[in-house]
């Protein structure tokens, strides 16, 4: 792959907004079984059950066949999220659907039921280093929150402070730990591809950093370096104007203010954020040693998660 178009492509992920909007937005997983036997479900019957809810429009799904609601910007994301579960459960349920917010999927054999090119390269890649990318893909759930990016000297603070952060907030509302646990499969599963250190702190330049690992990390798809920059998969994604929070074990509808209110006050709250910050940049050589303990249940997050 070619360095320069490498680093284009990674710099469009950088651009970050021109304002110091506020927005969250919030994708929600869930475990998807047969209400009856506990089988995985098809993903076109869960689809049909949930066409006539208010969460359709939301409606996606990941490769194991689990649901995802992506949701979009709105001043109360998690009211939205706990409206739209409840709209659809019922009507799953009645269906004979059961859907779960939980991280790990323990049944044993969960099928690959999105089979395009993209995930097929996928999983066949997983494959050459381990049992954990079909963990992964097919019996994992998290939830995932957006936040707006800003110009200037925050921006850059927004991007360290969550990559710093990550670990303990990850250990402060985690749902499972051990090496059973969903982040030890994400440790697990290609390191080259997921950067669960402090690679992308490197240096003054958060572009090159995050170019050095992209060019590290094995191409599988076709397209180009766009497109193989949607298959890296760091705790924290650049996504052009906000970045994306990939961290959290599924949380409990209820419970997702919560997460949301301890990452928009590192995001969005100046002095919090240089606080935490200061306090932080000191552990840098140590993230991938709090990553690993947070994933094995012995990192205490409570700082940053209060």
């Amino acid at each position: 792959m070619d360095p320069k178009e490498l680093r284009a492509a990674v710099a469009a992920q950088f651009t970050r907004g021109h304002r110091r909007s506020v927005r969250v937005a919030v994708e929600q997983e869930f475990v998807v079984s047969d209400a009856a036997t506990g089988d995985p479900v098809p993903i076109e019957r869960v689809r049909r059950a949930a066409a006539p809810t208010s969460a359709s429009p939301y409606v996606g799904f990941e490769p194991g066949g689990q649901l995802e609601l992506s949701l979009p910007c709105g001043p109360n994301p998690a009211h939205l999220l706990c409206v739209l579960t409840a709209d659809l459960e019922r009507q799953l349920i009645a269906d004979g659907i059961r859907i779960q917010a939980i991280p790990v999927d323990r049944r044993p054999e969960v099928p690959l039921q999105l089979t395009s090119p993209r995930y097929v390269a996928m999983q066949r890649h997983f494959d050459t280093i381990g049992p954990s990318g079909r963990r992964m893909m097919r019996r994992t759930a998290s939830t995932q929150v957006c936040l707006d990016w800003w110009p200037g000297r925050a921006g850059i603070e927004q991007w360290r402070i969550l990559n710093l952060a990550g670990p303990f907030l990850a250990a402060a509302f985690a749902r499972s730990a051990g090496p059973d646990g969903r982040l030890a499969a994400w440790l697990d599963l290609d390191p080259a591809r997921t950067g669960f250190d402090d690679r992308v702190l490197y240096g003054d330049d958060p572009i090159s950093a995050y170019a050095d690992l992209a060019a590290g990390a094995t191409v599988f798809v076709e397209g180009g370096p766009a497109a193989h920059l949607t298959t890296m998969f760091p705790p924290v994604r650049p996504r052009a104007t906000y970045l994306e929070v990939r961290f959290l074990d599924a949380q409990e509808p209820a419970t997702v203010g919560r997460a949301i209110a301890a990452l928009t006050s590192l995001m969005y709250d100046d002095d919090r954020r240089r606080r935490v910050l200061a306090a932080l940049e000191p552990e840098r050589s140590r993230l991938a040693d709090h990553w690993h303990a947070a994933a094995a249940g012995e990192l205490d997050g409570s700082a940053a998660a209060a």
